[in-house]
């Protein structure tokens, strides 16, 4: 049963639907989907057109907005809103460490996540839709993770679709994950060099609260073991817009005074935690990588293996010279299933899965190459979440799709730009831009 509900300017539905596990075994396994309806007060009798958004991730559950803010209150001049929990997140049959050993032991579990990638979320899409919008085409909003999807959207199912709208998210169509982080770690670094630029008093408490952790074991509060490494991967932050200054105040609230000499700060571990931790969001670290599979080779822990290439990353070698430090980010490493215990039970898991190999490809560019969907992408010009590169050749590749390129805003410039964004989008899509 759907129950509805009010925010201000807002009437909200709940909707749970079952899916199989395995869309090529529809009689098999299922799991439950959730997702939340939303449409403006004044709006909430009227026959309106559907606009299905797919979250980053991969593991993110739909945001969950109060009132009508940023992109979601422009969508609701015009459109019903579906704010859908991917499968595995959210309240859509959760994948966790909690819930995994229902499955089985590790083998089982990695078997079972492997149906967790983008073709398994469009299927899911094609599943629900007829029984959201009676059969009618819906417009998909992808942002990072979430346009991904919409890229195998439109090449698994595009008759789903009546306009495909992405942010920050145009994937390589024929990348190995390998090719994925050899582009990615120089555009880490250029962040973090704009960072240190911004904040040249960052480069010494960077430094410092490395060297405390090459010589102190720390367990944060959680549990959580703060390598050297883990401090260096709070460099995800710099691909958001804030993201610098929040890692700026992070850092200058690192250490105390105790009888026992300088320990970092309870307001720093605290802090740090929050930010380390998968516990809300373990299907990022166990697929992260999966997302890239498309043929026999495995991911094989891909980034750990090209970091080696970039030894400039390398914190012990950094702190024997005079170098600044540098940050990591977008990456997933084996030692985080060590050091988080939301992820240690899921470590042999983790290895299976970055074993495996037989991914199937998720994109079709014969298909694409004969897209009649009207699409449009916003392309951030030194996104670092997402090559830059990559996107463009992925763009030039889908047949009619408009590309909006800029560098105001940073990866999750959907929330930051808001309204603006989506109304550039519509407009390209429309063909009025």
């Amino acid at each position: 049963m759907s129950v509805s509900y009010r925010q201000p300017g807002v009437v909200l539905t709940d909707h749970r639907f079952t899916v199989p596990l395995d869309h090529a075994d529809p009689g098999g396994e299922t799991i439950e989907l959730y997702a939340r309806e939303a449409v403006a007060s004044d709006k909430a009798d009227q026959d309106l057109p559907w606009l299905v958004y797919l979250q980053g991730g991969p593991g993110g559950k739909a945001d969950r907005f109060v009132g009508r803010p940023a992109w979601f209150g422009r969508a609701l001049q015009e459109y019903r809103v579906l704010l859908l929990d991917q499968r595995g997140t959210g309240a859509s049959t959760p994948a966790s460490r909690q819930t995994l050993p229902l499955r089985g032991g590790p083998a089982e579990q990695a078997d079972y996540l492997a149906h967790f990638r983008a073709d398994a979320i469009v299927r899911d899409c094609e599943a629900i839709r007829p029984r959201v919008t009676g059969g009618a085409p819906w417009t998909v909003l992808g942002q990072s993770f979430g346009g991904f999807c919409t890229v195998a959207y439109l090449s698994l199912a595009p008759e789903g679709l009546s306009a495909a709208l992405i942010t920050g998210g145009l994937p390589s169509l024929d990348a190995h994950a390998d090719d994925v982080y050899r582009a990615a770690y120089p555009r880490i670094e250029r962040k973090v060099v704009a960072h240190y630029a911004r904040y040249p008093q960052d480069i010494e408490r960077a430094r410092r609260i490395a060297d405390h952790l090459l010589t102190h074991d720390v367990v944060l509060p959680n549990g959580y073991r703060l390598t050297v490494e883990a401090f260096q991967s709070l460099g995800i932050m710099l691909g958001s817009g804030e993201g610098s200054h929040r890692l700026h105040f992070l850092l200058e609230d690192a250490f105390v005074r105790t009888p026992d000499g300088h320990e970092l700060s309870d307001t720093f571990q605290e802090q740090a935690q929050g930010l380390l931790s998968y516990a809300g969001r373990p299907l990022y670290a166990l697929v992260h990588e999966a997302i890239y599979g498309q043929d026999a080779r495995p991911t094989a822990w891909s980034a750990e293996r090209v970091r080696a290439e970039f030894p400039r990353f390398d914190a012990a070698k950094t702190l024997a010279g005079d170098e600044p430090l540098l940050f990591t980010g977008e990456t997933i490493h084996p030692w985080m299933f060590d050091c988080d215990p939301a992820l240690r039970p899921l470590r042999e898991t983790a290895e299976l899965l970055a074993a495996r190999t037989d991914w199937t490809p998720l994109y079709d560019p014969a298909r694409l190459a004969a897209n009649e969907v009207p699409a449009a992408a916003v392309v951030y010009h030194d996104d670092m979440y997402v090559d830059t590169a990559h996107a463009l050749t992925t763009a030039r590749a889908i047949r009619g799709l408009r590309t909006w390129v800029t560098d105001e805003f940073e990866h999750d410039g959907v929330r930051a730009g808001g309204p603006r964004v989506l109304d550039r989008l519509l407009a390209l899509a429309r063909d009025e831009a």
